[in-house]
């Protein structure tokens, strides 16, 4: 497993394919290169095949799995796999579970918490808007990631984030009760929604035309405005809804559009940063030592975190 690799260990296993890029070496022969994402169940990590071919970039396309040959080396004080051999493997005769890193809690625990949400949502137009989206949208919902890569991109990472982010909200409104509970709960479980659209699928997560063009903020609120023109929903919910969503990134620089103008998506696109941030940051600490730092996080301005000994 990728979690037990070490400097010069053997890296010989079956991986799936989470991305590839081609590059050209600066040597005098200029020789290609492939740097490739592996990935199982305990983790990523990077590979490098060098004087690749086009055989080579066709085998290694994202979603693919490979059987590698291949050893463990440290580069600049992180673990690489220099890939010596490789071939395609029937993704029939591979159990995809022992693949795709899932979601920390397990996804029927995390339905029954979405039901519980959901449901205590009591204003009329919040929950035709969420019966609607949910209709039609639910079974991507569970699957999908939250993240191509950095926070949440796992198997049932959406929901995971999204729940996540209701038990922030749920114990944050009731210090703040002049937010609307519903319109809180509501933007928790709905902001995010374009990402349905915006991503491929649950494994080997990339974006889609309409992703990359529109971007998930443009179409969650497009999904919202839909539903509330088809139902004639005549209240101010969908646009204030529509507003939480278009702002939940909380600054232009960070891809909002607009920025909060209600303290329901103040408080929204706090802690969606908050929850964001907290899963890199725990992603990091992962496979680091008591007393170690991790490695440089880019969303954290490239800064690296200490891991203090636990107290006693």
């Amino acid at each position: 497993m990728i979690k037990d690799l070490k400097d010069g260990s053997s890296a010989n296993g079956i991986y799936l394919v989470k991305n590839c890029i081609k590059g050209v070496s600066t040597s005098s022969n200029a020789t290609v290169y492939l740097n490739v994402i592996l990935q199982d169940n305990s983790g990523t990590i990077e590979g490098k095949k060098w004087d690749a071919s086009q055989e080579d970039f066709e085998k290694f396309k994202p979603g693919n799995i490979v059987r590698i040959d291949g050893q463990a080396y440290e580069y600049r004080d992180k673990l690489q796999v220099k890939i010596l051999g490789s071939y395609l493997v029937d993704q029939d005769k591979v159990d995809l579970n022992d693949l795709i890193i899932s979601s920390p809690i397990p996804v029927d625990l995390l339905k029954e918490d979405f039901k519980r949400y959901y449901n205590s949502v009591k204003n009329k137009d919040c929950k035709i808007i969420l019966e609607e989206v949910f209709k039609k949208y639910f079974k991507k919902y569970i699957d999908y990631p939250a993240a191509v890569s950095n926070h949440h991109d796992f198997y049932h990472g959406l929901l995971y984030h999204s729940i996540s982010m209701c038990k922030l909200a749920e114990q944050i409104q009731k210090l703040y009760p002049e937010a609307n509970y519903d319109l809180l709960i509501s933007g928790c479980l709905l902001h995010d929604i374009g990402k349905v659209i915006e991503f491929s699928g649950s494994v080997a997560t990339k974006y889609t035309d309409e992703g990359n063009l529109l971007g998930h903020i443009t179409i969650g609120m497009s999904i919202v405005r839909e539903i509330a023109d088809e139902k004639q929903i005549k209240s101010e919910v969908p646009l204030l809804l529509e507003h939480m969503i278009l702002s939940h990134h909380g600054k232009y620089e960070y891809g909002s559009p607009v920025l909060p103008e209600t303290i329901e998506a103040l408080l929204l696109s706090m802690i969606d940063d908050m929850d964001s941030k907290m899963m890199t940051l725990s992603k990091a600490y992962k496979n680091v030592k008591e007393g170690e730092r991790t490695d440089k996080i880019f969303s954290f301005d490239n800064r690296s975190f200490y891991k203090p000994h636990k107290l006693d």
